[in-house]
């Protein structure tokens, strides 16, 4: 049986896969893929389309290694590369589009059978949304990017980011007002 060392040292541990040190690449990937599969499934929809954008991002990481600059954290530099992956695949795949059509021909369905706001029920409805929409809420709401970064990931005017985000809000809203979820209702205890 080989007994492989535990890394507990993350720089010496980059230093190592930097140096093409199979182990010490393979411990980075089963250290972040769960979470970054996390962050890539919420761009994309689909499971199976998601794990091939993450592997295609951990080709992005072990590629650039050598320009991560220990400023900050290692796994947030990794979640800015799996979340540009993400973005792109979606963008060949041509599904985003920044147009109010797309909104107006996309059937409200409520989710069945959901008595609590659980975590699996918020990522169906943010599923749910056009992908423009999408897109800038995940990069605003759970990334933390600023309207004008935003704008330059996307390529779309800073004002087109706000009215994204303000449309994301509202659809999200009133789908959990069909669901009679309102988030009030459920800080309140209902």
């Amino acid at each position: 049986m080989k007994i492989i060392s535990l890394y507990t040292n993350e720089k010496l541990l980059i230093k190592r896969a930097i140096a093409g040190n199979g182990q010490a690449q393979q411990f980075l990937y089963e250290k972040y893929a769960p979470k970054m599969l996390s962050v890539c499934r919420q761009y994309v929809k689909d499971v199976q389309f998601a794990e091939d954008v993450m592997v295609n991002g951990f080709v992005k990481v072990f590629e650039n290694l050598t320009s991560f600059q220990h400023r900050g954290s290692f796994e947030g530099w990794i979640r800015k590369i799996m979340v540009r992956e993400s973005i792109s695949y979606l963008r060949k795949k041509q599904f985003v589009v920044y147009d109010d059509e797309v909104l107006e021909s996309r059937p409200k369905e409520a989710i069945e059978g959901t008595s609590i706001l659980d975590v699996e029920y918020v990522q169906q409805l943010i599923d749910n949304l056009p992908e423009g929409y999408k897109m800038v809420f995940l990069l605003y709401a759970i990334e933390g990017y600023k309207h004008h970064e935003i704008a330059e990931i996307l390529e779309i005017s800073e004002g087109t980011s706000k009215s994204q985000l303000f449309k994301a809000r509202k659809m999200l809203q009133e789908n959990l007002k069909l669901k009679g979820m309102s988030p009030r209702a459920q800080s309140r205890g209902k």
